[in-house]
């Protein structure tokens, strides 16, 4: 799914349709081989990364974790970091809009659920997971095409578009 939202951004961003980027995970590199051209041999984690995507659309800073499962009845909150949820809470604090990408692979479906209802959804309730059915009543179903591959802006600015 990461190559469908890459290539997604690349013609948003050659469209000038709005600017997200992939937020590199910062690494330590301790050890470079240079018999073979420059490779890394020895490197570790800096410190954790927030989420994977974020840039700008109409003037709007926009935050998002893209992740992916196999299950088909729910998605298990284990795949979140608590430092992700932190960091999405802290964009919503400041008026960004926050999301989450999350793939059914073996149900060949993309959904954007909004940061608000998955952080509460991590904090109150009950389950180690949630549901494919809140997908369906609270999420929203991305688009698959050619160009752009996933279209998820159509859903930003449905959910989004006059706030």
């Amino acid at each position: 799914m990461e190559q469908d939202i890459n290539l997604s951004n690349d013609y948003f961003r050659q469209n000038q349709l709005c600017l997200v980027t992939k937020r590199p995970t910062p690494i330590n590199v301790v050890k470079v081989d240079y018999t073979k051209g420059a490779i890394i041999t020895n490197a570790y984690f800096e410190k954790q990364s927030t989420t994977d995507y974020n840039g700008v659309w109409k003037g709007r800073y926009l935050d998002f974790e893209a992740k992916s499962t196999n299950k088909t009845t729910s998605f298990p909150l284990s795949n979140i970091s608590k430092h992700q949820i932190n960091h999405l809470k802290n964009v919503l604090i400041h008026k960004g809009i926050a999301f989450f990408i999350i793939e059914f692979a073996k149900l060949d479906r993309v959904f954007l659920l909004d940061a608000n209802y998955v952080i509460d959804f991590y904090e109150h309730a009950e389950r180690k997971s949630i549901p494919y059915e809140a997908f369906l009543e609270h999420g929203h179903i991305i688009k698959k095409g050619f160009l752009p591959r996933l279209n998820y802006l159509d859903v930003i600015e449905k959910i989004y578009g006059n706030s």
